[in-house]
């Protein structure tokens, strides 16, 4: 009888989709699992969308995106970073952040290549490398003080004769973590030395607190590289803007790779949504104020659940500074997803559990405090009872 391919039954299910479909069988569960706000998109990107529906924008685009988002997306890099980037030939509209993150890895990785993946990490990377038929080598970030940091001796242990590629993900879902300007230029100064591709996954950048205002965005790795370093960059409106399920991203390459990737996006999904592309120039164009107040609102969660949190005996909970997760640490936590799945089952709070994000993730579990605050002192409160009864 056929079989399915090897390489896609290798492919882990997801652990977070697991618990989230046992938690969908329940009534009044506190959903803290997925990675989303629960913030409606703004009336102004909506009003954007009709609009570009009522102007004819149904048709096909280019396979690389509208030009006029593709420009858009030029300016905001040059008006946030000081990068200057051709908007014709290193910028390419993808059907969402993790389809630009497909489409680089299958440009870069050929089957029996290998991929190092800095973990605690979303696992759509390493299951994209994967299906590319790739091997992923998992280097874990430690805990040191009570920041996440990275471990150049493991990388440099990590790397054969087989490498191709190092993907990390600043600011870090699920860590939060966000390299600093000394770890971002030794993971640059990493790939060059290895020849190796750097994929950075971009995604939470507006989404930072320790900037010198709010706003801010987190420096891209694009300040650092050359036009000619083999780095890619994975974008997405999803976070920013509210706008998951519009599933419109981006990605920044070389030019060579970005003229690949444009080729392939006609046979993996032709382009973005001609509608939700004008959509996308709108946020770009409007969407400073209404960011800030999100922002604003993402602070004042983080800190109450950190507030929370904190002292509760064996309880670790690194500050994050990006994103909008929490990743505690349990210490004696040797199964995650059964605690997440008794959390659930008994207070009826869902939250992901840190063994769906690969080595270092087990003994953790991930808040997303992107709720309305009512969910989230609700959540918080039946959490740390749970936790104070658990030790």
């Amino acid at each position: 009888m056929p079989r399915i391919a090897t390489s896609v039954e290798m492919v882990p299910r997801s652990r977070i989709r697991e618990l989230a479909e046992i938690a969908m069988t329940m009534d009044g569960v506190l959903r803290l699992y997925f990675g989303e706000s629960n913030l409606p998109t703004p009336e102004y990107i909506k009003q954007a969308a009709n609009r570009a529906l009522a102007d004819g924008y149904t048709f096909y685009t280019e396979n690389a995106g509208l030009p006029t988002l593709r420009r858009a997306l030029a300016d905001n890099y040059r008006r946030l970073h000081g990068v200057a980037l051709d908007p014709a030939g290193e910028i390419v509209v993808t059907a969402s952040g993790v389809q630009a993150l497909n489409l680089g890895i299958r440009c870069v990785l050929d089957p029996g290549d290998e991929a190092i993946v800095l973990t605690p990490a979303w696992p759509n990377g390493p299951s994209s490398i994967m299906m590319a038929n790739a091997t992923v080598r998992q280097v874990p970030h430690p805990l040191v003080g009570g920041r996440y940091t990275v471990d150049f001796e493991a990388l440099e242990a990590a790397v054969t004769p087989r490498t191709r590629l190092l993907l990390y993900t600043s600011p870090s879902n699920p860590l939060g973590w966000v390299a600093t300007d000394e770890e971002q230029q030794g993971l640059l100064d990493f790939a060059r030395r290895h020849g190796l591709w750097l994929m950075a996954d971009e995604v939470y950048d507006r989404l930072y607190y320790a900037g010198e205002e709010l706003g801010e965005p987190v420096p891209s790795v694009l300040r650092k590289a050359t036009r000619d370093d083999a780095v890619m960059v994975v974008h997405s409106f999803s976070k920013t803007y509210c706008m998951t399920g519009w599933r419109v991203g981006w990605l920044v390459a070389r030019r060579d790779l970005a003229e690949k990737a444009t080729q392939l996006n006609e046979f993996i999904v032709s382009h973005a949504p001609t509608f939700a592309q004008k959509a996308a120039e709108t946020a770009l164009a409007e969407g400073e104020g209404e960011l800030r107040r999100m922002l604003e609102r993402l602070k004042e969660n983080r800190d109450l659940c950190l507030d929370a949190l904190r002292g509760l005996p064996g309880v670790t909970v690194p500050k994050p500074d990006g994103a909008f997760y929490l990743f505690p640490r349990v210490a004696g936590l040797t199964d995650s997803f059964a605690f997440c799945r008794k959390l659930l089952e008994e207070t009826r709070v869902g939250l992901a559990p840190g063994v769906a994000f690969g080595a270092g993730g087990e003994g953790s579990f991930r808040i997303c405090y992107a709720a309305e605050r009512s969910i989230l002192e609700l959540a918080m409160e039946r959490l740390t009872k749970f936790l104070r009864s658990y030790a």
